[in-house]
């Protein structure tokens, strides 16, 4: 995990959970990490029916304003897995 600066304040992981699961109807997101960096896997109905492709788009456009600028407090996500329960 890097140091990645940011001025964002708060709990970037609540942010990034509560982005998502208020932007994708019905979702649950695991989000863990830090420093800029993340890992997330979010499960949901919304999911199914789309290609991997497209289920990320929707997870990232959940969080893009997170993502935005120099000091975004979302650098990277490592990892995103995107679930049909």
């Amino acid at each position: 995990m890097s140091d990645h600066p940011t001025n964002f304040k708060g709990d970037i992981i609540a942010a990034i959970t509560s982005a998502i699961e208020s932007k994708i109807a019905g979702s649950k997101a695991e989000v863990t990490g830090g420093g800029g960096h993340y890992t997330i896997a979010v499960t949901s109905a919304a999911f199914a029916g789309l290609g991997r492709v497209d289920a990320q788009r929707l997870v990232y456009s959940a969080i893009a304003h997170l993502m935005a600028g120099d000091g975004a407090p979302v650098h990277a996500v490592d990892t995103l897995r995107t679930i049909v329960p």
